[in-house]
């Protein structure tokens, strides 16, 4: 007995292409892809051994850095999307805010904890994982900033004591915030990375 085999089909499969890009949107991703690329550059070359190194009198090292900023865009990117509910800042009961920054808080809330563990380099870590994480958080930016209506979009900030009572943020201003701390993290790592070789990323 034979059975009839269906033929494969050369036909392309239907996609809908993404959003085009206007101007703007255009200009606010390169600023960020080159503020981005500056910090990954100074990895570059460097051992898995040496990413957790603390070089200078700072307690940054250039796995942290790099952790810090891929988690600093993706809370303010879900932030874009889902408002101040996508970075909440609760206290455990009975918890004040000048406890936890004086280290003497009876309980931290994880949001702290996590906050902590992303300035280190954590046993297991590598330098591949966690540059693929943060090239995941850069498409995820992307495919948002393509997608958001409207870039004057205006969110209330989360509440914290480090925020304006009462402030909004736009999606533009949010992005701005974010090309902002990653170019300055990214000279952070830069003098991270000299004192640790000699090796200069600019």
């Amino acid at each position: 007995m034979t059975t009839k085999s269906t033929p494969l089909t050369t036909e392309p499969v239907a996609t809908t292409p993404p959003p085009a890009l206007d101007a703007e949107r255009a200009d606010l991703l390169a600023a960020l892809g080159t503020a981005r690329s500056a910090l990954v550059h100074t990895v570059r070359e460097l051992g898995d051994d040496r990413l957790g190194e603390r070089p200078t009198a700072s307690e940054l090292c250039l796995g942290g850095l790099i952790k810090h900023v891929s988690s600093m865009e993706e809370g303010w990117l879900r932030f874009v999307v889902e408002g101040p509910s996508a970075m909440r800042f609760d206290l455990p009961d009975g918890v004040t805010w000048a406890e936890v920054v004086a280290g003497t808080a009876r309980e931290f809330p994880q949001w702290a904890i996590d906050h902590g563990n992303d300035f280190r380099v954590l046993p297991g870590e590598t330098s591949a994982g966690i540059l693929a994480r943060y090239e995941g958080v850069a498409a995820r930016t992307e495919e948002i900033v393509r997608a958001v209506p409207d870039l004057s979009a205006t969110q209330p900030v989360p509440d914290a004591p480090w925020n304006e009572p009462g402030g909004v943020l736009s999606v533009r201003g949010t992005l701005l915030h974010v090309i902002a701390e990653t170019a300055q993290h990214a000279g952070h790592a830069d003098i991270l990375r000299e004192a640790l070789d000699g090796q200069k990323s600019t």
